[in-house]
């Protein structure tokens, strides 16, 4: 599980000077608002610091967003807990740490036997002698034996949580606010 927390000696003055009640729905916002800034960086390719930092381009190009096959690491995001003056935002998602984190996964993997179909080039260019892209289904088929494969991957770091400077400007100008609001109400 990864996670983040914010908490510090804010929320205790928060709660000295304008009570528990006001301390305990600001530490609310600040959750949502930081779940919403990991949200962010799924959007934008970058992780924002003090300088915001790109995402390592993907090898291949034609395989659609970064990280958003199905979303579910995006939509796992969410406030785990929140105190007086705390809060904690993750993710339960087995495989978010490597992806915020980086790092090299080396596993071996058993592949069962199964049958594939034969395929052949459609068309050979004739003037490079080289075969297209493009298959045709030969209609006889291949049976592949179960096999033992050792599989060495390299994920760059993606950040999409953690501390991050530009989370806590945003922090403290709508904590600037609030405290604006309730002074004007008052």
């Amino acid at each position: 599980m990864e996670t983040f927390k914010i908490e510090g000696k804010i929320f205790e003055r928060m709660q000295k000077a304008l009570g528990v009640n006001f301390t305990r729905k600001t530490a609310s916002e600040f959750g949502t608002i930081a779940v919403n800034f990991s949200k962010e960086r799924f959007i934008k390719k970058d992780w924002k610091n003090q300088v915001s930092e790109k995402w390592k381009a993907r090898k291949r190009k034609d395989r659609g967003s970064l990280m958003t096959r199905t979303g579910r690491l995006k939509r796992s995001i969410h406030k785990i807990s929140s105190g007086d003056n705390y809060v904690i935002i993750g993710t339960d998602v087995p495989y978010a740490k490597i992806h915020n984190e980086g790092g090299k996964i080396q596993k071996t993997v058993y592949v069962s036997a199964y049958t594939r179909k034969k395929t052949k080039a459609k068309s050979v260019n004739l003037r490079t002698r080289k075969a297209s892209r493009k298959r045709v289904d030969t209609g006889q088929s291949i049976k592949v034996k179960s096999h033992v494969r050792k599989m060495n991957l390299y994920l760059p770091k993606r950040q999409f949580l953690g501390r991050s400077r530009a989370l806590e400007i945003r922090l403290q100008r709508h904590l600037k606010k609030e405290i604006q609001k309730t002074l004007n109400n008052l």
